[in-house]
């Protein structure tokens, strides 16, 4: 089956289109924030930490709020999530409008932020396996266009948030993001296979006999952690390759270039009807990776450098939709 027909699944491009409009918030706010503070406080050292203490609060608070979809819905768990977060972007928005701001009070409110980041993508790859049931090759389909959405939107949102600052203060960039993440979210959770989702989740609850739902996961969490923290890790290494040669200004390429590997390799992996287990298939990718980062620390110019992350990218995408 083709992306074309999964998009004609009910309901599929409705809420799909929905959890991307929100997801964009995510692929604007970092930019915006870290931007905003820098102005306001003129301290790179303020706005840092600021974005650790956002950072850290969404990655390390969201095994809670995972717990909370599955134990309410998403209909239910999503919009006051997503409500705190938005206002809270808001306070961020006033604080940081004008100069003078209190470091330590931004520092708080952008914790308090991080903290309540609603999981849209999480929750959007719960309802593919909702709307496409038992067809296999759809479903592996939807997840690599969901993980290709999502690296066009982590592309695309500094790129909104760079025009937006050509007309106004980067708070308003924190402050459109509220607005995106509000307004997706609210359309994704009036979707009806949103509806549908929380009545089928408490069914599988009270049936499922105790059942652990983590068993069999230590490998593909290994996997996520070790891609993610490669990947967290080569934003700050190639801004450093950059500075050392003084052209900054090419790490947004160099990192487009990995996002443009990553949305290629997903979309192949998804047109692939793969006959090996994903169980085997996802330590090669793994493997794929770091031979590909592996090369890029040899790379002896920028050039050779995006061609390395190019390379390194198309094993991305596969391997997190594994």
């Amino acid at each position: 089956m083709s992306y074309a027909a999964l998009l004609r699944v009910p309901h599929a491009r409705r809420t799909f289109g929905a959890a991307l409009l929100g997801r964009l918030s995510y692929g604007t706010v970092s930019l915006s924030l870290m931007l905003a503070v820098k102005s306001a406080t003129g301290s790179y050292a303020v706005a840092g930490t600021a974005m650790a203490l956002f950072g850290a609060a969404s990655v390390f608070l969201s095994p809670l709020r995972a717990l909370l979809i599955d134990r309410y819905g998403p209909r239910r768990a999503l919009p006051p999530m997503t409500g705190a977060y938005a206002v809270l972007l808001g306070v961020l928005a006033a604080l940081t409008w004008r100069p003078g701001a209190s470091g330590l009070l931004l520092g708080v409110a952008a914790l308090a932020a991080g903290a309540c980041t609603p999981p849209l993508g999480p929750t959007m790859r719960a309802v593919w396996s909702e709307l496409v049931g038992t067809r296999q090759g759809l479903l592996q389909r939807a997840y690599s266009l969901d993980g290709v959405a999502e690296e066009l939107l982590l592309v695309s949102g500094p790129l909104v948030v760079g025009a937006v600052v050509q007309f106004a203060p980067a708070a308003f960039g924190v402050a459109v993001s509220a607005v995106l993440v509000a307004v997706g979210t609210a359309a994704f959770v009036a979707s009806p296979a949103v509806r549908g989702l929380a009545g089928r989740d408490a069914g599988r609850r009270g049936s499922s006999g105790g059942i652990s739902p983590v068993r069999g996961l230590a490998q593909p969490v290994v996997v996520a952690v070790g891609v993610g923290l490669a990947l967290g890790a080569l934003d700050l290494l190639v801004l450093a390759f950059a500075d050392a040669r003084q052209h900054a200004d090419a790490v947004a390429w160099v990192m487009a270039a990995l996002s443009a590997g990553s949305a290629v390799g997903g979309l192949a992996n998804g047109a692939i009807t793969w006959t090996t287990p994903a169980r085997v298939r996802l330590p090669f990718l793994a493997a794929g990776l770091a031979a590909a980062l592996g090369a890029a620390a040899l790379a002896p110019g920028l050039v050779t450098l995006g061609a390395a992350a190019v390379t390194a990218g198309l094993f991305v995408a596969p391997a997190l939709t594994t």
